[in-house]
């Protein structure tokens, strides 16, 4: 059976923004989806989210995809570095992710040291596509380029979609992510 994991970004929770959408489209297409709280989401901690990740997921194989939305990129990517080599998973979807710290005390030690791209690349059946928005206030399209160049990720740039986030600093909530269904879908394939 597919399944699907999401992950959430910093202050974010299993109910927020387009995680739910998500999470129910999938399962009309019969994966298995869960949207695990992380703990203390207001200070985000590397080993502490990774742990938690490890534990959801099991044995990875290659019927799990894994979404992360901001800082939950960060979490898949740390995961991905860590995985036995004969371990592979179907694909990813990041949302707004980053590559180094864009300047927040509380996430730093995600960023300690440089990401192994070689080997989450080699971690990854099916491919990594990454969703940025031309008008996101805390993430620098310049990420787009390093998915592109470093993981081979298919990029999509969507027009002023903010952090895909919900109603916070006057950005319009994004409920509905359409995007990411279909990426995961065609991974499948």
């Amino acid at each position: 059976m597919n399944r699907a994991i999401i992950v959430h970004c910093w202050e974010g929770t299993p109910e927020y923004c387009w995680y739910p959408w998500v999470k129910s489209e999938l399962e009309k297409k019969g994966f298995e989806v869960k949207i695990p709280a992380f703990p203390d989401t207001n200070n985000p901690d590397k080993d502490t989210w990774v742990a938690r990740l490890e534990k959801e997921i099991g044995i990875p194989d290659e019927n799990l995809y894994l979404i992360g939305h901001s800082i939950g990129c960060a979490t898949i990517l740390r995961y991905l570095e860590n995985i036995d080599e004969a371990e592979k998973i179907g694909g990813a979807v990041f949302v707004a992710g980053f590559t180094e710290n864009p300047g927040y005390d509380e996430i730093r030690t995600f960023f300690d040291e440089p990401f192994d791209f070689e080997k989450i690349k080699k971690s990854v059946k099916n491919g990594v596509t990454a969703i940025f928005s031309d008008n996101d206030p805390h993430v620098d399209l310049k990420f787009a380029e390093i998915f592109r160049e470093k993981l081979g990720a298919k990029i999509i740039i969507k027009h002023k979609m903010g952090h895909f986030s919900g109603s916070i600093e006057n950005e319009k909530a994004c409920h509905e992510l359409p995007d990411v269904v279909e990426k995961i879908l065609e991974m499948v394939k």
